[in-house]
């Protein structure tokens, strides 16, 4: 009998691997991915565009859907664009689509998304046009590439194949700002000429990793940040002083500890070892110091945007109390502070609430407070202790809200919520509960990724009138 379900299953779906068909593409997913229909099966194909025409090749099969790549394009989309980058790499699955197309499939993904959850009166909501850039590339102002030695034995840096561990050198790369790549190019040939060890992954040996450099618009200089295996830094003197000579733009020195084999990047303990032990940026006419560490958005030119976007959804009137939770170092505060009777933020790092303090400092604020912990345990304690916010402003992780946050919204219920979120699918689901008590005023999505399938958006709510 199980044998007969197993058959039964497998004449359910008769797509194989290696299989070729022709495929129309209906839609791009949430991923940017087309999505075309085969014997009643959904199939994802990177790189394709919708109205497409084209002859799949099956790469991989589910229960319930399969991948595959472009073999030929029999019909190709009039948005389709000649990439300027030609790696297999996270971060431009977009750079085939004009730029036109990509504002509207970001303002898509998030109706996909509100369709999927279905948060209250979601059909109503004001889904304003994409705000985008007058030039989307050589935006991003940090670089976070791993290094590997490649077969020839040379020092690479750059990013993980798609769906693998290969390292793809990036030298160039449309998206990152130049300064960063040349600091990652001159770099990787002072750790080849000084033969620094290198961390090999499948031995978990070597030392040097990753390199992460942050460019600072304001300044125009870098930090550059060493993440290593070991507290070891081989032939530091002589690589900081190389560092010093050659690349004068680099005015911060750090590393950071990271031993073994792990999924994330960075580890606990940072050391400066030459510079100063952070940048300065700016944003409108507010300063910030940025710890190696510190969180902060990878578009300057579109974070002022979505600031203002912010400050203008906030609306805050100069008796009004903000919370900021998910605060960083303190920026959207910060950006808003001249508007409020009072400020207060919260994240759990520590280094970015000791740069929030500097920063509310720095730009004259005495009206902010700023404390390290998680948003859903600070805020209960304050509420505790008489504090009643009139407005909050999160910016959650990709993961959206935490639940006990909330539950803890819902019950302070303040008259003004204003949502920031990267990624719509938890926007969507954190609104089911949120429109229960907030009606949602509009939502502005703003390209702060172009060539990406990413999307940000500012939401702005108001509690209802019972």
């Amino acid at each position: 009998m199980a044998a007969d379900y197993r058959r039964q299953r497998k004449n359910d779906y008769p797509i194989k691997i290696g299989q070729r068909f022709p495929l129309t593409i209906k839609r791009l997913g949430i991923n940017g991915e087309g999505i075309g229909y085969f014997k009643h099966k959904v199939i994802f194909v990177a790189g394709a565009l919708p109205q497409e025409v084209i002859v799949a090749e099956v790469v991989d099969v589910e229960s319930n859907y399969a991948t595959a790549k472009i073999h030929r394009i029999r019909r190709q989309s009039q948005k389709r664009v000649e990439k300027k980058d030609k790696y297999d790499v996270g971060g431009i699955e977009l750079e085939h689509l004009n730029y036109e197309g990509q504002l509207e499939f970001k303002r898509d993904v998030i109706k996909q998304a509100l369709e999927k959850f279905k948060p209250s009166g979601y059909k109503k909501y004001k889904i304003l046009p994409t705000i985008g850039m007058e030039k989307p590339f050589e935006y991003r102002n940090k670089a976070q590439f791993q290094v590997r030695k490649n077969v020839h034995g040379q020092v690479i840096a750059g990013l993980y194949r798609r769906n693998s561990h290969d390292l793809v050198a990036l030298p160039t790369f449309s998206t990152q700002r130049p300064l960063t790549l040349k600091v990652i190019r001159t770099v990787c040939r002072m750790l080849q000429e000084l033969e620094v060890p290198i961390y090999d992954e499948k031995k978990n040996s070597g030392i040097v990793k990753t390199l992460v450099v942050r460019e600072s618009r304001a300044e125009k200089n870098i930090q550059l940040t060493f993440i290593t295996n070991s507290a070891k830094l081989p032939q530091k003197k002589v690589l900081l002083a190389k560092i010093e000579e050659e690349l004068p733009m680099v005015v911060s020195v750090m590393q950071n500890i990271n031993k073994g084999r792990h999924a994330l990047v960075w580890g606990d303990k940072t050391i400066h070892l030459a510079g100063r032990e952070y940048l300065m940026e700016k944003l409108g006419n507010i300063s910030f110091k940025l710890s190696a560490r510190a969180f902060f958005q990878l578009n300057p030119e579109q974070t002022e945007k979505m600031y203002t976007e912010i400050k203008k959804a906030l609306a805050l009137k100069p008796d009004e109390i903000l919370l900021d939770a998910y605060c960083g170092v303190g920026t959207i505060g910060l950006f808003v502070a001249e508007q409020a009777k009072e400020v207060r933020g919260m994240d759990i790092i520590p280094e970015a609430i000791e740069d929030a303090q500097f920063n509310a400092k720095l730009n004259g604020y005495t009206n902010t407070t700023y404390e390290t912990g998680k948003a859903e345990e600070v805020i209960p304690r304050w509420i505790e202790k008489g504090f009643v916010p009139s407005a909050i402003v999160v910016d959650p992780p990709r993961t959206g809200l935490d639940i006990k946050l909330i539950k803890t919204i819902l019950y302070v219920k303040p008259q003004k919520l204003v949502y920031v979120s990267c990624n719509p699918s938890t926007l969507a689901r954190d609104l089911v509960k949120l429109a229960q008590e907030y009606r949602v005023e509009y939502i502005q999505s703003i390209d702060m990724f172009p060539q990406t399938a990413r999307c940000e958006a500012v939401v702005k709510l108001t509690r209802r009138s019972r």
